[in-house]
């Protein structure tokens, strides 16, 4: 009898997994398409890409970073969180937040370690001897370090998907509640997948931004400064809000911190999580035009300041 409910709640979490199986597949199609359609479009830019994307795939600290997120998101669904019931949010809440911190982390210090380490080694002059423009470096050089930061995605979010499934099992099991069913695994799995998209747009923002930086400033101003733009990007909206009524240069700051900095809050979805909502595809829409626009901006930045680098 034991093995048969062994069996049963097995098949329970694991039946909704075709799901996390299929979107995996389409993203990791996504990510060889788009891979191809730059090199036919702009082939010395996919030739830095590749080279940029290689050097980060190599280096230690993705497989620490990876290494970290498998071991986390293994252990989250059996940490006991005494919160009656509501174990299943915080192992989404914590997925999500491990999942950006540490992609974050891998665009951060690879921006670092390709741009503002090759300018002062003077490695970029030696690209510059070859016939590839400013701006197809750096272009070439944002494109790489998106693409390991992708696949980071891809396999810390599979996981994340599968052991959500099976803590909505585990914590009806420890806690006596009835057995649930897949369809309930599957939807505390989807409720997820538009987090770990809105996820993925708030690095790639803060790619685009490190990379700019990274142009003209060595690693550790690079890796300050971001984490200072990452906490006040979450912080914007609460400061505008806080600044009504008082005196005349509080709200001017915080609306001049507002324009020029990102708002990281509009890729936060822990408040739908905490609620049991779904997030609507409007607003994905929505989150992923802005992400585009800051990002295209943050990188003409970037290339103004390129621009006029003395590489020599």
């Amino acid at each position: 009898m034991s093995s048969l409910i062994l069996f049963g709640a097995l098949k329970t979490w694991i039946t909704p997994l075709w799901v996390v199986a299929v979107g995996a597949a389409i993203a990791v199609g996504a990510l060889f398409v788009a891979s191809g359609l730059l090199r036919l479009i702009v082939p010395k830019v996919a030739a830095i890409a590749r080279t940029t994307a290689k050097e980060a795939l190599s280096q230690p600290l993705f497989y620490v970073i990876l290494a970290i997120g498998v071991f986390a998101i293994i252990v989250f669904p059996f940490v006991p969180y005494n919160t009656f019931g509501e174990d299943v949010k915080v192992v989404k809440d914590e997925g999500l937040t491990l999942i950006m911190v540490l992609s974050v982390i891998l665009a951060l210090w690879t921006a670092s370690v390709t741009i503002a380490d090759e300018l002062d080694g003077r490695t970029a002059l030696t690209l510059r001897s070859k016939p590839i423009s400013r701006r197809q470096f750096i272009l070439g050089k944002f494109l790489g370090i998106i693409g390991p930061v992708a696949i980071l995605f891809i396999v810390l979010g599979t996981l994340f998907l599968t052991s959500v499934s099976y803590k909505v099992v585990y914590d009806a099991r420890e806690t006596a509640n009835p057995e649930p069913t897949w369809q309930e695994c599957s939807e505390e799995m989807l409720q997820i997948v538009p987090g770990l998209g809105l996820a993925f747009m708030e690095t790639v923002v803060l790619t685009s931004i490190s990379v700019a930086i990274s142009t003209r400033l060595p690693m550790l101003a690079n890796l300050l400064i971001c984490a200072s733009i990452y906490v006040l990007g979450h912080l914007v909206p609460m400061l505008v809000k806080s600044s009504v009524g008082q005196l005349e240069y509080v709200p001017f700051v915080a609306n001049f911190l507002a324009a020029a900095l990102p708002v990281l809050d509009h890729f936060n979805i822990y408040g739908a999580i905490s609620t049991g909502r779904d997030v609507p595809l409007d607003y994905l829409g929505l989150a992923a035009v802005y992400c585009v626009l800051y990002s295209s901006v943050a990188m003409l930045v970037a290339l103004l300041l390129f621009e006029d680098r003395d590489l020599a």
